[in-house]
């Protein structure tokens, strides 16, 4: 008897682009590059995703080029020729190993502290300022500010095509810069980039078609969305399919070939009477592919590992998400905790043993495996 899972190891191509199988890996934030250099630890943890059956990875959130992008220690940048360098060679390991991969290019807005590297003057840049004890903590953007910040996500696209990565993906997701202009707790401009949903998406819309301009038709736009929010895990930007439909459309047209729509429980419907996820209903309402995301693989979420805590998920069940695969509500599975405690995650479902995946808890976060 063939191995249900056999439907994540199908290929998937769209235009230039040929995946060797479904399964996608998630960025997930890992901090071991010291100076936002990548190095032969980083190259290696890649290497081997690739090489155990994951058909795209996503990196990590890499920083653009602009002086507040960075909001943590030791994550790596996507600007410097030493950082630029250390992401080659990581091409270079996954497609030997036959995978393929894009950056996550990364700006997190006003979640920047005072006193983070590599400059501790300089503040978070938001929508809108906040001022705590007479220090300026976030500084809102001027229009000056969101053509500069545009631009460095233009350059780091562009140096991704330059160094032979398969594609991009933008991080519009989770309460970081392009997610605090969407949602309203964080941008209540009075300009051009505020007011309404659509008027809030422009600063989005204006950057994916910079992107777009700078590395041409044929390379992959990747553009990750979601709901919720770190500050507000209930969170909701649209509350019906017409909310999202009319949300979408404007950011296919400037240029997204595919969106990863992010949940917490990928099986979890995204609106009443219907059963399709997230995913599926991007799908629906686009036609563009989508990837699935949210606790894949685990019988625990990932929220229950935000902090300290003894806890550890167990390798779940697959038939569902096999189920939703088949059926074509999505077209490629992202997997994250279940992929950073176990790089043979794939290839073990392939097959067929589920038995031997390792369990996942906070002490897998300590070390690249």
């Amino acid at each position: 008897m063939s191995n249900p899972a056999s439907v994540l190891f199908r290929p998937f191509t769209l235009g230039k682009l040929v995946l060797p199988s479904r399964v996608v890996m998630a960025p997930m934030t890992r901090s071991f590059s010291p100076g936002g250099v990548p190095n032969a630890k980083v190259v290696e943890y890649y290497r081997r995703r690739a090489a155990a059956g994951v058909g795209l990875i996503v990196t990590e959130g890499t920083t653009v080029g602009h002086k507040a992008a960075n909001g943590y220690p030791d994550v790596p940048r996507f600007h410097g020729e030493d950082a630029l360098e250390g992401w080659r060679q990581v091409v270079e390991a996954v497609h030997a190993e036959g995978g393929r991969i894009v950056p996550q290019l990364w700006h997190v807005g006003n979640v920047r502290k005072l006193g983070t590297e590599p400059d501790a003057s300089v503040p978070g840049y938001g929508p809108c300022e906040k001022v705590k004890d007479g220090r300026v903590v976030v500084h809102g953007m001027s229009e000056a500010d969101i053509h500069e910040v545009i631009a460095a996500f233009a350059q780091a696209a562009r140096d991704a095509q330059r160094i032979g990565m398969d594609g991009v993906e933008i991080h519009g997701a989770h309460g970081y810069l392009i997610d605090q202009f969407f949602w309203a707790g964080s941008n209540q401009r009075s300009d051009g980039y505020g007011g309404d949903l659509a008027q809030r998406s422009r600063f989005a819309i204006e950057l994916i078609q910079a992107v777009r301009a700078a590395v041409g038709a044929d390379f992959p736009i990747i553009f990750r969305f979601s709901q919720w929010k770190q500050q507000d895990y209930g969170a909701r930007l649209v509350q019906t399919p017409e909310q999202l439909a009319a949300f979408l459309q404007p950011l296919s047209e400037a240029g997204v070939d595919i969106f990863h729509c992010s949940t917490r429980r990928f099986w979890e419907a995204e609106f009443d009477g219907s059963p399709l996820n997230l995913a599926g209903w991007t799908r629906k309402l686009t036609g563009k592919p989508t990837i699935t995301v949210g606790s894949v693989g685990l019988d625990g979420e990932f929220l229950q590992f935000m902090v300290a805590t003894d806890k550890v998920a167990q390798p779940a069940r697959l038939e569902g998400l096999l189920e939703r695969l088949r059926q074509e509500e999505f077209d490629l599975v992202a997997v994250g905790r279940a992929l950073l405690v176990d790089p043979d995650w794939a290839v073990k479902v392939r097959d067929g043993r589920e038995a031997d995946i390792l369990p996942f808890s906070r002490a897998a976060l300590s070390s690249l495996a």
